[in-house]
């Protein structure tokens, strides 16, 4: 099940955000996601994408490929964004398939880790729904980076502050790097 599209959209009178995502095979998922758990998805997508690169890279030359990536990204999606002739802009395309239901469900807590899966990295994002439910949505770089740019400019405009830093967690080298909300300050 590929991604297909991301929307967000920011309420200031529940200082939340609305996010939803649809899929390649027509199905949409609806969450509400609170200013801590936006803050440790953007902090913990970002942490592990840099460690991930260290892995090869010294940490200057990963924070700056890094950056370099979501520069690119920015820059692709500005592109694909600019006005179209009228009538021919593209919009959020609502699925008619709701696996968890029609009703945004609270994320009460998230949780990141990252894989290589193929020679490629993976990010996992579990998202802990209300009820024990948990939900999680495995994404290749440029999705993540798509994903991590919205959230982004929705806590720019909602004006919740800057990114918090991620305290180090040393796991055992064979460990898969992750991140959990306990990591934050």
């Amino acid at each position: 099940m590929a991604i297909k599209q991301f929307n967000a959209t920011y309420i200031p009178q529940d200082d939340r955000i609305f996010f939803r995502f649809n899929t390649d095979e027509d199905t949409e998922f609806r969450f509400w996601l609170t200013r801590r758990v936006t803050l440790f998805i953007l902090a913990a997508t970002q942490h592990l994408m840099v460690k991930q690169l260290e892995q090869g890279h010294s940490p200057e030359a990963a924070k700056a490929i890094a950056q370099f990536a979501k520069e690119a990204v920015q820059s692709t999606i500005k592109k694909e964004n600019t006005p179209a002739p009228q009538g021919a802009a593209e919009v959020y395309q609502s699925a008619s398939q709701f696996p968890i239901g029609a009703e945004a469900l609270l994320v009460t807590e998230a949780k990141c880790s990252i894989h290589q899966v193929e020679q490629q990295d993976e990010l996992s994002l579990d998202l802990m729904l209300p009820g024990g439910g948990n939900l999680n949505i495995k994404m290749a770089g440029p999705t993540l980076q798509a994903m991590g740019l919205l959230l982004d400019q929705i806590r720019e405009f909602a004006g919740w502050g800057g990114i918090p830093a991620v305290i180090e967690n040393h796991a055992p080298e064979s460990a898969p790097q992750s991140v959990s909300k306990t990591l934050l300050h």
